[in-house]
């Protein structure tokens, strides 16, 4: 683990300083304000967020996996631009579009066979129904 973090955090430590030379200490600073202030509202509509990709489960637009997928994306952005830094907005940017491609996938599609609901009757029983065409009075003799 320890071996993934050091190249962040260097990566992390050269693209934030090229940027403060590049732009500025003042727009570096604001950058970081807003950056934060992007992930802290993310974070606070998370619960929001959540409901209404379980209600896209539920209507069988997505899968548990998709489902998975942008609740984590959505998450994982939220934090990663709360942390200050050039490349963890950049990455935190990235998870936040792939979690509104999901989530626009998800509400443009047709629904599938995803729900785990099931609807009425079974897909392998076939219904029949038995009409007796006699009367009453020709079944007693």
């Amino acid at each position: 683990m320890i071996v993934l973090a050091i190249p962040f955090f260097l990566i992390e430590l050269y693209l934030s300083l090229k940027t403060g030379e590049t732009i500025g200490f003042f727009f570096s600073v604001v950058w970081i304000f807003l950056s934060f202030a992007l992930g802290m509202m993310l974070l606070q509509r998370s619960s929001l967020t959540m409901m209404g990709n379980m209600n896209a489960m539920r209507q069988g637009k997505l899968d548990m996996k998709s489902f998975q997928n942008v609740s984590m994306a959505y998450l994982t952005a939220a934090i990663l631009l709360i942390i200050p830094g050039v490349f963890s907005d950049f990455l935190g940017l990235i998870a936040l579009g792939y979690s509104f491609y999901l989530q626009f996938v998800a509400k443009i599609t047709p629904e599938q066979k995803y729900t785990n609901f099931k609807k009425q009757g079974d897909d392998n029983v076939i219904d029949v129904e038995i009409i007796d065409e006699h009367s009453p009075d020709e079944r007693s003799s």
